[in-house]
């Protein structure tokens, strides 16, 4: 199939940006431009931003059931579409055509449950204290129009949580997506428009990344930010956020540590271990990436961690058998060189990988790493790639010390035969999420989101929606 340009999406209309600027659009696989997308200017934004403000007008009057009968026609049409959508994604991010295939079969789950949540919205009555004909109510309302500010490694997972919990609550959302990736946000939002939402609760933009979101967030229209990202931009949003008393939830980098204790299922942990550290080549939030193994199995663990690794078949993500896919950029590939030459020049021993593929395309062989010191970036800094740094441990203790070390805390795993250790780990590792003996499970309806550095606020469950609602109190004297 042919990719085309990506167009803004301002009051229901796809339309070039005002001064006609755009920018090209790469497949990471080969190098090679498949087409543009438009590049808003500030006359863009505020046509966006007075549509958002009409649009929420309209879409918080509709009722709940109103609101998710439209959300679950805009999810049979995602169904409807998904080979596309999915080709879509994986000639611009690069992930294997399976990875995108299921990024947008879940899209539609999610906007399915929310689009059900929303009608679960509830307030409650409160007896007073000072007279029986006292009506004290709390009551829930939409906050207003949202800027939500997505990445490109899951350029509809990440977007699909936040449309789903926004618009479930009544809210109208400006969505800045990834000018790498933007063909498949556009297409989830192209869902909605032909499921007929009403102009103006969607608009999508691209362009410059400071512009757009100095612009939006001090705008007294917008109300909300919720933003997927690096810790670093997260924190200066926020902190700008602030400033204006704008509500914010942040989804931010992570670090993950998987503890496998010397009691673990080593088969277990190192094959759920493999599919999760190189699926999307390790461009993943909550991939695990810092691997603590007991000293007593960690010789055991490693070769059969480097087996599994030699046997995943690297390729364009849209050939048949590819299990990973190029990094999405030219500089994940020089990422990928630094972490893993400062690793070896630190003492680390590199047992798989460690190089470049071929000379086309931005692939990077999956890279195993032991003996990796505690002062070596790949074991500071997030990968955010294929590279699976191994290190021993004595006691449970210094692995928990370890784990805990970083200032991150999105996620965590661990394997165990103990019920004892389980519980000790699910009390002690700091991280919104952990995963015992399994990997990664992630559904609309389980929170997703972390504690310390990593963010706060949710993406998940119940908990999701509360931060698009304003809960006010309110008083009637009936006599």
């Amino acid at each position: 199939m042919s990719y085309g340009d990506t167009l803004l999406f301002v009051n229901n209309i796809w339309r070039e940006s005002k001064d006609g600027k755009s920018l090209p659009v790469v497949n990471p696989a080969n190098g090679q431009e498949i087409g543009r997308v438009a590049h808003a200017c500030l006359e863009d934004l505020d046509e966006a931003i007075a549509a958002a403000q009409n649009g929420f007008e309209i879409w918080k009057n509709m009722t709940p059931s109103e609101r998710g009968k439209l959300m679950r026609k805009a999810a049979t049409l995602i169904r409807e579409r998904s080979h596309d959508i999915a080709t879509c994604m994986t000639m611009e991010q690069g992930k294997p055509l399976r990875e995108s295939t299921a990024e947008v079969s879940a899209a539609a789950e999610i906007i399915e449950w929310f689009s059900e949540e929303g009608m679960r919205i509830y307030g409650r009555l409160v007896p007073a204290r000072s007279s029986v004909t006292l009506r004290q109510m709390v009551v829930r309302d939409p906050i207003g129009p949202v800027a939500a500010f997505t990445p490109w490694n899951f350029p509809i997972n990440q977007l699909v949580r936040k449309l789903g919990a926004g618009l479930a609550a009544g809210c109208s959302m400006i969505v800045k997506a990834p000018e790498e990736t933007p063909a498949s946000p556009a297409a989830l939002i192209k869902a909605f428009a032909d499921a007929g939402l009403p102009p103006g609760v969607l608009g999508l933009v691209f362009g410059n990344p400071v512009q757009i979101s100095d612009y939006l967030i001090r705008h007294p229209v917008i109300r909300k930010i919720t933003f997927t990202g690096s810790t670093p931009v997260g924190k200066q949003l926020a902190s700008l956020a602030g400033q204006y008393m704008k509500r914010v939830t942040m989804e931010l980098g992570g670090h993950a540590p998987v503890i496998v204790c010397e009691d673990a299922d080593v088969e277990r942990a190192v094959k759920t271990s493999v599919m999760g550290k190189y699926r999307n080549a390790g461009q993943i939030c909550i991939c695990p990436t810092r691997f603590l193994v007991h000293r007593s199995i960690a010789k055991e663990f490693s070769a059969e961690f480097v087996r599994q690794t030699e046997q995943l078949i690297v390729g364009d993500g849209l050939h048949e058998g590819s299990q990973m896919g190029p990094l999405a950029n030219e500089r994940r590939v020089k990422a990928m060189a630094e972490l893993t030459s400062d690793a070896v020049s630190r003492g680390a021993t590199l047992l798989s990988g460690g190089s470049r593929i071929g000379s086309n395309g931005n692939f990077w062989s999956p890279t195993v790493l032991t003996d990796v010191p505690l002062n070596a970036r790949v074991f500071n800094e997030e990968p955010f790639g294929p590279i699976a740094p191994i290190r021993s441990y004595d006691t449970l203790d210094e692995a928990l010390i370890e784990a805990n070390r970083l200032s991150y805390g999105l996620a965590g795993y661990a394997y165990t035969r103990s019920l004892k250790t389980a519980d000790i780990l699910s009390r002690k590792l700091e991280a919104g999420m952990l995963w015992i003996n399994t990997s990664a499970v992630t559904s609309a309806e389980i929170p997703f989101g972390g504690i310390k550095d990593s963010g706060y606020g949710t993406e998940g469950g119940p908990e999701a929606l509360e931060a698009y609602l304003n809960v006010r109190s309110v008083a009637v004297q009936n006599d």
